[in-house]
């Protein structure tokens, strides 16, 4: 059995959630493009985080009905255009993936500031364009990337940062999923114009971002993808060694033939080993804490921080609107996202062409700043397999 569409997290409450807004505050406004189903967790995320959704936008007019009755939204739109009269602070763009760097330069023009789901474009040439639109409009994009946002991974961020932890040294990143031949029989689904991409692109993406955020920036990529058991235009699971500027060293592995489902993240510092292993989202249960030999005083100041909150939209979206209300820039920006993008690029042109990719590289004039497959038209050969 294969999850909702979009499947990334946990499914949605299907229940509206009261706001949260303190009284007599003017809650942020907000709208969300296509009622599909990732749509769910954002509407479920958006009331917990005390904002009022407005309307609901879909081409289908009777999906919207359904998800506004589902949500307790009072108004439909066919358009993003119609949307944006009734007054909105910000939209969630919660279409295929080929449609996201469009639309939220249409919202940005029409001064809404946007939040994105994965990816927040197709490629790099996509999301440099974003940008553009994002700064001659004086609106700002936040581009979902939930995971970093959970508990435990600020209190990650703060030990690494206070220097207890030592250097980074190694670890890995897995997102070991299951998607059977019917998931990618869905005409949109697995082809590299819609899409951009396999699981590297779609699945993978959001673990590799937290390695990102905590790990800081990498240096170079080299990888190897394979189409072995799925009839797709795109990879079936990608591998993948990343050197950081640290100098520290991390496998990722994004797979959607695992049976065995699973999301691991492994970080080897001098000094201690955090893990986590989840599937769709993360709460402190899922995470390990090992100090080295000698270390041992670590685990208390481990388990004496006492954040606590799961990963997901629910996080995310409670920065976003603090953010608004305090007008600050939303939590992700597409600077932020650049990087992660740039990495799924490194992790296609170096396992397409065989090559190391180094950071920086995949710039203009380069094919795969264009498309994640360069236009290479790759494991073509490997379609006799599956």
């Amino acid at each position: 059995m294969n999850p909702p569409e979009f499947p990334d997290q946990a499914p949605a409450d299907q229940t509206a959630a009261p706001t949260n807004s303190a009284p007599g505050e003017t809650p942020v406004r907000a709208g969300i493009i296509g009622t599909g189903g990732i749509a769910a967790a954002h509407a479920q995320a958006l009331t917990q985080s005390g904002a009022e959704l407005v309307v609901a936008v879909d081409i289908d007019q009777d999906r919207a009905r359904d998800f506004a009755g589902t949500w307790g939204v009072t108004t439909t739109a066919a358009s993003l255009e119609e949307a944006a009269r009734l007054g909105l602070d910000l939209v969630a763009i919660c279409t295929p993936p080929s449609s996201h760097a469009s639309l939220a330069k249409q919202a940005l023009a029409l001064g809404l500031n946007v939040v994105v789901e994965k990816p927040p474009g197709l490629s790099l040439r996509e999301l440099t364009g974003l940008q553009e639109a994002e700064a001659a409009s004086g609106k700002r994009v936040s581009c979902v990337f939930q995971h970093r946002f959970g508990g435990a991974v600020l209190k990650l961020r703060r030990l690494q940062e206070s220097g207890v932890l030592g250097a980074p040294l190694t670890g890995y990143c897995n997102t070991l999923w299951f998607r059977d031949q019917a998931y990618f029989d869905v005409p949109w689904r697995g082809q590299w114009d819609i899409e951009g991409g396999g699981p590297t692109m779609g699945h993978g993406i959001h673990q590799f971002d937290l390695l990102l955020h905590l790990w800081g920036p990498w240096q170079e990529v080299t990888a190897f993808a394979g189409k072995l058991a799925r009839r797709t235009e795109t990879e079936d699971v990608s591998m993948a060694v990343v050197r950081f500027e640290s100098g520290a060293l991390s496998t990722v592995i994004n797979s959607v033939i695992s049976p065995r489902e699973t999301s691991q993240l492994r970080f080897d510092y001098e000094n201690a080993t955090v893990e986590v292993e989840h599937l769709y989202g993360y709460d402190d249960s899922h995470w390990r804490f090992t100090p080295a030999p000698g270390m041992e005083h670590l685990q208390e100041i481990w388990d004496a921080d006492t954040s606590e909150g799961t990963s997901g939209h629910a996080a995310q979206y409670r920065q976003i609107v603090a953010a608004l209300k305090a007008g600050t820039d939303l939590p992700v920006t597409l600077s932020d996202a650049y990087a992660t993008m740039e990495l799924a690029a490194g992790i296609y042109s170096s396992a397409i062409t065989g090559q190391s990719v180094r950071s920086g590289s995949i710039t203009e004039g380069n094919p795969f700043f264009d498309r994640a497959d360069g236009r290479l038209e790759p494991w073509k050969l490997e379609t006799s397999n599956v």
